[in-house]
C-alpha cells in the first residue's frame, strides 16, 4: 500500500475514531435510504406517461416529497435532541413531548400541502410552463396523495426514535436517510394514485375544498393550543416549511423544463429521486449532529468551524463517495432491469460523481451555517436546519444533476 494512501487511512481513522459507532449505523441508513429510493426512482421511471399527460406535475414532485422529508426529518432531529438530553419516552399522552411532536407534525403535513399546491400552480403558470393542470388537481394530489405517505413516515420516525432510546442509536445519524427514504418510497406511489382523482368535474373541486378547510382548521387549533412545545413548533416550522417547499418547486421546475433529456433517457429519471434524497439525507445527518452539539455546549456558534465540526464535515465526506457511486450503478442496472434506457455505466457513473461533489460541498456549507444561523437567531436548530438543508439539497441536487448531464454530453 502506498505510503500517502496509509497516511490517508490513518488520518480518516484519528478524525473519525470517536464515531466508529456513528459510521457504521450511518452507512447502514444510507445503504437502506439509497436502495428504497431507487425503488422511487424506477416509480418515477415507469411514470413517464402520467408527467407528459399532466403538465405541471414534476413541477410538484420534487416538492411533496421533500416535505416528508422536512417535516419528518425535523421531528427525528428534535427526537434525537429529546433523548441526548433525557426529555423523551414513549407515550400516547398528547402533552408530553413525543405528542406535542406527533400533532405537530400532523398540522403541518396537512397544512404544508395545501400550500405546495398554491405555490406549484403559481410558479409553473408564472415561468410557463404551459397547460398546467388546474389548482384543484394540484390540492387534491397534494394533499390526498400526501396523507397516507404521512402517517407511514410518521410511523416509521417514531419506532426509530423508540429504538434508538432503548437500543443507544444515534438517531442524529439515523433518522434523516431512513426517512427519506420512506418518504420517497410511500409518497410517488400515493402521488400516482391520487392523480386518478383530477379533472373529474365537481368532484375534483369539492375534494380539493374540503382538503383545505380541514388543513386550516388544523392548522388553527394547532397555533391556538394551551400546549407551549406544539404551538412553538408549528409557529417556528411553518415559514421555513413553506419558504423550503418554495424552493422545491424551483427544483421541479428545473427538471420539468428539461423534461425532454430524462424521457430520452428514462435512466436518469430513475437517478433523481436515491441523487436528491442522498444529497440531503448526507445534509440533514450534519444539521442533526451540529444541532445536538450546539444544543449541548460541543460547539459553539463560530463563522470558522471548530474541530468537532470538522470531524462531522469529513464524516459527511466519507459517506459521500460510496453513495454516489452505489446511486449511479444501482439506478443503471435497475433501469436495464425494468426496460428502461440508459446512457450506460460508465456515464451514468460519471453524472452522479460530478453532481455528488457539488452537492456535498454545498449541503456542508448550508449545514453548518444553517444551524449556528438559527442558534444565533435563538431559534432552534433542529426546527430549522433539516428544512433548510434539504430543500436547498434538492435545487442545488437538481442543478447539480442537470449540470453534470450537460458536462457528460446527455443534453
Amino acid at each position: 500500500m502506498p505510503a500517502a494512501t496509509r497516511r490517508l487511512g490513518a488520518y480518516v481513522r484519528a478524525v473519525l475514531g470517536p464515531d466508529v459507532a456513528s459510521v457504521r449505523q450511518g452507512a447502514v441508513a444510507l445503504l437502506l435510504s439509497s436502495g428504497g429510493d431507487l425503488l422511487a426512482g424506477l416509480t418515477l421511471g415507469a411514470i413517464t406517461g402520467t408527467l407528459e399527460r399532466l403538465p405541471g406535475l414534476l413541477v410538484l414532485v420534487p416538492a411533496a416529497i421533500g416535505m416528508r422529508g422536512n417535516i419528518f426529518g425535523a421531528l427525528g432531529s428534535r427526537l434525537g435532541t429529546a433523548i441526548l438530553t433525557g426529555t423523551f419516552r414513549m407515550s400516547r399522552r398528547r402533552d408530553t413531548v413525543l405528542g406535542q411532536n406527533v400533532a405537530a407534525s400532523l398540522a403541518l403535513t396537512l397544512a404544508v400541502s395545501v400550500a405546495l399546491a398554491v405555490l406549484a400552480k403559481t410558479i409553473a403558470v408564472t415561468f410557463g410552463v404551459a397547460d398546467t393542470i388546474s389548482i384543484a388537481d394540484y390540492v387534491v394530489i397534494s394533499v390526498l396523495g400526501g396523507a397516507v405517505a404521512s402517517l407511514i413516515v410518521l410511523l416509521i420516525t417514531v419506532a426509530i426514535a423508540a429504538g434508538s432510546a432503548r437500543n443507544g442509536w444515534d438517531l442524529d445519524t439515523v433518522a434523516a436517510p431512513v426517512v427519506t427514504a420512506a418518504g420517497d418510497v410511500v409518497t410517488l406511489p400515493s402521488l400516482f394514485l391520487a392523480t386518478f382523482l383530477v379533472s373529474i368535474p365537481i368532484v375534483t373541486p369539492a375534494m380539493a375544498v374540503m382538503v383545505s378547510a380541514l388543513a386550516l382548521v388544523a392548522l388553527g387549533a394547532a397555533m391556538r393550543s394551551p400546549l407551549a412545545l406544539l404551538r412553538g413548533i408549528v409557529r417556528e416550522s411553518l415559514p421555513v416549511l413553506i419558504l423550503a417547499g418554495a424552493v422545491d418547486i424551483i427544483a421541479g421546475l428545473t427538471i420539468e423544463k428539461r423534461l425532454e433529456s430524462f424521457v430520452a433517457y428514462p435512466a436518469l429519471l430513475v437517478l433523481i429521486p436515491p441523487f436528491l434524497e442522498d444529497a440531503g439525507a448526507l445534509g440533514g445527518i450534519l444539521s442533526s449532529r451540529l444541532s445536538s452539539k450546539l444544543h449541548l455546549g460541543i460547539i459553539n456558534p463560530t463563522n470558522v468551524p471548530q474541530r468537532a465540526a470538522r470531524r462531522d464535515f469529513l464524516l459527511i465526506v466519507v459517506f459521500a463517495v460510496p453513495v454516489f457511486v452505489l446511486v449511479a450503478l444501482s439506478a443503471d442496472l435497475a433501469a436495464i432491469a425494468f426496460g428502461l434506457r440508459s446512457p450506460g455505466p460508465l456515464r451514468m457513473l460519471a453524472v452522479a460523481l460530478l453532481g455528488g461533489a457539488l452537492a456535498t460541498s454545498m449541503a456542508i456549507a448550508v449545514a453548518y451555517y444553517g444551524a449556528i444561523g438559527a442558534y444565533r437567531f435563538g431559534l432552534d436548530p433542529d426546527n430549522h436546519g433539516i428544512p433548510l438543508v434539504t430543500s436547498s439539497m434538492d435545487l442545488v441536487g437538481a442543478t447539480s444533476l442537470i449540470l453534470a448531464i450537460v458536462l457528460v454530453g446527455l443534453a
